[in-house]
Order: structure tokens, then C-alpha cells, then sequence
């Protein structure tokens, strides 16, 4: 791979590691959301419906860090 390349997927892990930033953020603030709910909310559809929204976000940011992983294997190669 070129040093050009290799650059624009350096850009793209730049904004891809501030993407994983803000959606960390809005998990935070949904997990926090949730704790402070009382525990019959929780159980409720609409606690269950946030569990939910929290469960994607963490794969999200899971997913954000794999790419990540994948992009990096590919510039060393």
C-alpha cells in the first residue's frame, strides 16, 4: 500500500475514533438515564426499550473498534 493510502486511512481512523467517541458519550448518557430510573421503569417497556438502545450502542462501539483493528492490519500489510 502507498503512503497515500496508507494517509487517507489514517484520516479515516481519526474520524472514525471520534465517531466511537460520541457514541460512547450518548451511551453514557443512556446508561445513566436507565440507572436513574426507578427499578418499575426499568422493568417496564420503556426501561426495556432503553436496555435495548444500550445494548446497540455498545455493539457500536464495539464495532467502531474492530474496524478500527481491520484498518490497521490493512496499512501494515
Amino acid at each position: 500500500m502507498n503512503k497515500a493510502r496508507r494517509n487517507r486511512i489514517a484520516d479515516v481512523q481519526s474520524q472514525l475514533e471520534e465517531l466511537k467517541q460520541e457514541i460512547d458519550s450518548i451511551l453514557a448518557e443512556e446508561q445513566e438515564a436507565y440507572d436513574n430510573m426507578p427499578e418499575s421503569l426499568q422493568n417496564g417497556e420503556r426501561g426495556e426499550a432503553m436496555q435495548e438502545a444500550i445494548d446497540a450502542l455498545e455493539s457500536a462501539v464495539s464495532s467502531c473498534e474492530e474496524l478500527d483493528e481491520y484498518l490497521t492490519n490493512a496499512t501494515e500489510q
